[in-house]
């Protein structure tokens, strides 16, 4: 947690900058692209990374690694081509110009994410904490670096979007050394084995991919229609919101998520239930959101206008609105992982159904985006408290 806290802080200690050398519009086109790689990224490994904890043998999870690789170049490789043969349409279709250029390098960021995906996996497995840590922080120093440097170069969003690609490039450096240097353990990769295993793990691509694609969509779909229905400027304010505001989960409960899916599987496997290691997770969660987030409630639209400009205050309007629904989010989605540990899948799928549902009723209604934003807020924590509800279930092992 302590690497990933410097790991954000770098991001955010640099906003304060790139909102005065972009403009709300390259956010805009910037979280398009990654709205784009976000959604495929998602289901690159065809959600096998998952399995990678699971078997008891270093040989099979590393046999499932191999499995999520050989997934992640098929799925880049189908991009690519895509991409080059209907380039135009895509363009005219997301209503963006800009967005064009962007498109060709939608599948190396694709194949990039799914690399650290099961990389991330896999060093969680060998409990690889340290470098986990080492690897956040080298990313957001490569990214600080190449956004600000470019962003003072040369206007539009190219700052933004090639910060992010070299960022993963030398993230996943760091976190493949660990593998490679195993030669003992990569030798026992095998056709073989990797077939039995996309078998005997067939329930995540089946179920699971399509439960995260439909995560994926609520989240970053909207991202798409909003560019659409109301223009990439407010794109660009709404993506910067969701930086800030998603800065706890990604700070601590992408930490915490980790280490709370190690230990709830561990207990798992020794009483068949992990009501311990949730109640006192979520416990922790409240401490740490709680007094954030209410803070940030009265505060926002302030602070935002005084660390990103006059300009942005807008931004912190719709910050506002969203800090609670982003506060229960940040408790639901971080003990999530409990679905995969009970396999689950068939109801991941049918949760993020009703937030995809509910995601897509709620832009499609609303010509005005404040009053969206209220319909968005409202519905969609009452979404997220009823499916931690269950979550609560679950790890006392009812069916």
């Amino acid at each position: 947690m302590t690497g990933t806290t410097i790991a954000q802080a770098i991001p955010i200690a640099i906003s304060p900058i790139l909102t005065r050398i972009y403009t709300p519009e390259d956010f805009g086109v910037f979280a398009l692209f990654l709205a784009i790689v976000t959604i495929f990224g998602s289901i690159a490994n065809g959600r096998y990374e998952l399995a990678i904890m699971l078997p008891k043998k270093d040989e099979e999870a590393i046999n499932i690694f191999a499995l999520g690789f050989i997934i992640t170049c098929f799925i880049s490789l189908i991009l690519l081509i895509l991409v080059i043969l209907f380039n135009d349409y895509f363009t005219n279709l997301l209503g963006n110009k800009e967005i064009s250029l962007w498109l060709y390098f939608v599948p190396i960021a694709v194949f990039l994410t799914g690399l650290f995906n099961i990389l991330n996996y896999f060093n969680n497995r060998k409990k690889q904490y340290k470098d986990l840590a080492k690897a956040n922080i080298i990313k957001s120093i490569v990214l600080a670096i190449v956004q600000l440097s470019i962003g003072f170069l040369k206007t539009g969003a190219s700052g933004l979007v090639t910060g992010q690609i070299f960022s993963q490039v030398f993230a996943n450096t760091k976190l493949l050394t660990n593998i490679i240097k195993d030669k003992a353990l990569i030798s026992k990769i095998s056709k073989v084995k990797v077939f039995a295993l996309a078998k005997r793990y067939k329930d995540f691509p089946k179920y699971s991919m399509w439960a995260i694609l439909a995560n994926s969509l609520s989240q970053n779909f909207t991202n798409i229609l909003i560019s659409s229905f109301y223009s990439i400027a407010t794109l660009g304010f709404y993506s910067l919101v969701q930086r800030v505001l998603g800065m706890p989960s990604s700070l601590i409960g992408s930490s915490i998520g980790q280490v709370f899916f190690q230990q709830a599987t561990k207990e798992k496997q020794q009483t068949a239930k992990a009501i311990k290691t949730f109640n006192s997770t979520v416990k922790k969660l409240i401490i740490i959101g709680l007094p954030s987030f209410g803070i940030l409630f009265f505060i926002i639209e302030d602070l935002f206008a005084f660390v990103f400009g006059e300009d942005w205050r807008i931004a912190g309007t719709y910050a506002e609105i969203l800090i609670p629904l982003f506060f229960i989010r940040f408790i639901s989605s971080t003990v999530s992982g409990i679905l995969t540990i009970y396999e689950k899948q068939k109801n991941e799928l049918l949760i993020n159904f009703f937030l995809i549902t509910t995601s897509l009723l709620s832009i499609l209604s609303f010509s005005e985006f404040m009053n969206f934003l209220y319909f968005f807020t409202v519905f969609m924590s009452i979404n997220y408290l009823a499916f931690l509800y269950y979550y609560y279930k679950l790890s006392k092992g009812k069916k």
